[in-house]
């Protein structure tokens, strides 16, 4: 499948029903006040670019469990009852694959600090910086802010993306 991918173009060239993530991860986005609360990521996938709190669910750790402890460790809040939005599933050429599950929340406990991980930044919702941020981030954030849920598959070479799909979703997931 490696083959496969290294010179794949399109989304098309993936076989979606046999895929499987390397990770399965959240993201988290904090809406307060017409604002939203990104960080800026200093290490790991991303890192110097602005993008919701959240990592990859560790063993034994539910979805919501994760993007709990993930929010707490970059920005020392805690998210109150987050709802679940959307998934993204990444495919990255290189053979690294991810499935993100992101929820939005409007209130939080704590006060939103500086960590190793992040630096927290507030934005006005009509002024969310996409030229820095992943790419797929301009399609699917609007979708997410009307409340529209989602599921979008993403096709990248490194941090370029290639091609991307985003369909609209009624349910939750399981």
């Amino acid at each position: 499948m490696l083959n496969e991918l290294t010179t794949a173009q399109h989304l098309d060239a993936i076989d979606w029903d046999h895929w499987q993530a390397t990770h399965q991860a959240t993201l988290l986005l904090t809406i307060k006040n017409d604002k939203i609360l990104l960080i800026r990521k200093k290490r790991g996938l991303g890192a110097g670019k602005i993008n919701g709190p959240g990592g990859k669910v560790e063993s034994g750790e539910t979805i919501l469990d994760c993007i709990i402890r993930e929010t707490q460790e970059e920005l020392c809040i805690t998210p109150i009852d987050p709802n679940f939005i959307g998934e993204s599933l990444f495919q990255f050429k290189d053979g690294y694959s991810i499935h993100v599950h992101t929820f939005i929340a409007t209130e939080f406990k704590g006060e939103p600090t500086e960590t190793d991980e992040a630096y927290p930044i507030w934005f006005p919702l009509d002024n969310i910086p996409y030229d820095e941020m992943w790419e797929d981030d301009k399609y699917w954030i609007p979708l997410a802010l009307k409340g529209q849920r989602f599921i979008g598959r993403y096709l990248f070479d490194d941090d370029k993306m290639l091609d991307y799909d985003i369909k609209l979703i009624d349910a939750s997931p399981e």
